[in-house]
């Protein structure tokens, strides 16, 4: 069931993007008198189609991996003379340049609307209050310390977890300094410091942001608290109920949820003796955790337990209302500043600053769709709108086949006042097809590696 949704949920937000993406196109080139002949979702063999009064055949097809609009144009196929003027390749070239261009434009639109409606329903998250720091850690050397509310990266407010960790994304691979503004609890007053990074985290696979710094944030402590059991596991067959505390292990003392897993995770296979507490009593269970094989191949124990979850104090929860023009700005700026990001990403992965191993394809849009999907809308949405923006940066990419390198071409022809030589565009658009064919590749593999 879990494959199942997860296909459904990819296949409906991959339709979604496609479809926003190619309506601008069709949108526009409708506008600008071009005759449309076909909207596709999809490629390959159509599945379902129809057409509309102006004879544009409207199409589902097999492989749902994009989509594309045919319009009228004489470099594909001959045409009518009285279509003539319907023909893409004979509209003016700042029309031309608005066709190719609306496809990312849409999805750019597209992602000011979710961070609109999410801005609307109220954002909020928790206060980035530092819970630990390592000694020797960058965190360390920057005097920051326990207790202290990070307020600003490089002087850009950083008021919940995420504002945070999405400064610190911007500044994976950086060289120089980076510079923290904190102050502390139930004070105004603020104080500036800073620390020095060379390349930071440029070659980790999965950056640690605030291992990187070596600090953690400030959550309650877990406690050894058994949430929900899976059925038929260990757990269950052993007798644990919803809410029981782990008080020890064989005797050992069990203060925290990590100090009980870790135990399970080294003795699979082997009896345990629990003493727990169930509401005012104490009881001693005996339970065998089953043995599986985690993803770096080594045999550890689980009983098929969920911890249960402390709550945030509430005196650390941001929240930001915002009215409809408020949040409509808020969701320009959002999607200006993820523009922003995924060039800079894109710039840095060239340079060599961050991990080609970070590129992504569909196995993993497909794993965090789903995800996302069932942590929630607002989760899910979310996801749709970085989605969206990227799919919309990565189009406008100066290179052939992708709308970017169309764009490039039109440019070319308004300053120079002729079109590109045909033979320098068959040219660029191969090698624009080896590179998009190369990056697809490394994600599939990227996508392989870390199944």
């Amino acid at each position: 069931m879990d494959l199942i949704y997860t296909i459904l949920i990819t296949l409906a937000t991959l339709g979604i993007l496609v479809a926003v993406h190619e309506y601008g196109h069709f949108w526009v080139a409708r506008r600008c008198g071009v005759k449309v002949l076909r909207f596709s979702i999809g490629f390959g063999k159509s599945l379902y189609s129809w057409r509309d009064k102006q004879g544009t055949e409207y199409s589902i097809a097999a492989i749902p991996l994009g989509g594309y609009v045919k319009m009228l144009d004489e470099r594909e196929a001959e045409v009518a003379a009285e279509d003539q003027h319907q023909a893409f390749n004979r509209k003016p070239v700042l029309q031309r340049i608005a066709v190719v261009a609306a496809g990312p434009l849409a999805n750019f639109l597209l992602a000011i609307l979710a961070y609109w409606c999410l801005f609307m329903a109220g954002e909020t998250g928790y206060a980035p209050l530092v819970g630990k720091v390592e000694a020797g850690s960058i965190a360390e050397v920057a005097g920051l310390e326990v207790g202290q509310e990070i307020v600003a990266v490089d002087g850009k407010p950083t008021p919940t977890w995420q504002a945070l960790s999405f400064q610190l994304l911007d500044r994976i691979g950086d060289s120089g300094t980076i510079h923290f503004t904190v102050k502390y609890p139930e004070s105004d007053v603020l104080y500036e410091s800073e620390a020095v990074v060379n390349e930071w985290l440029s070659e980790q696979e999965q950056p640690d942001l605030f291992g990187g710094l070596g600090l953690s944030l400030y959550t309650p402590e877990i406690l050894p608290q058994v949430g929900e059991i899976s059925p038929g596991s260990p757990a269950q067959l052993a007798g644990l109920e919803s809410g029981d505390m782990v008080l020890s292990a064989d005797g050992i003392a069990m203060p925290l949820w990590q100090d009980w897993v870790e135990y399970v995770r080294a003795r699979p296979g082997q009896e345990i003796t629990l003493q727990l507490r169930r509401g005012e009593q104490e009881l001693q269970l005996a339970i065998v955790p089953e043995r599986v094989v985690s993803d770096e191949g080594e045999a550890i124990g689980r009983v098929g337990v969920a911890v249960v979850i402390p709550e945030m104090p509430p005196e650390l929860l941001r929240s930001f209302p915002r009215g409809p023009v408020e949040a409509l700005v808020a969701g320009v700026d959002r999607t200006g500043e993820l523009v922003v990001f995924t060039l800079s990403s894109i710039k840095k992965m060239i340079q060599g600053l961050i991990s080609p191993k970070n590129l992504s394809g569909p196995i993993t849009i497909a794993k965090v769709a789903s995800a996302s999907a069932k942590s929630g809308l607002e989760s899910y949405i979310s996801f749709l709108a970085l989605l969206s923006v990227s799919l919309g940066v990565l189009n406008l990419l100066p290179i052939p086949v992708l709308d970017g390198g169309h764009l490039l071409y039109y440019t070319v022809e308004l300053l120079a006042g002729r079109p590109v030589p045909e033979k320098i565009q068959a040219f660029g658009y191969q090698l624009g097809l080896f590179l998009v064919l190369g990056i697809m590749a490394l994600a599939l593999y990227n996508d392989f590696a870390r199944l």
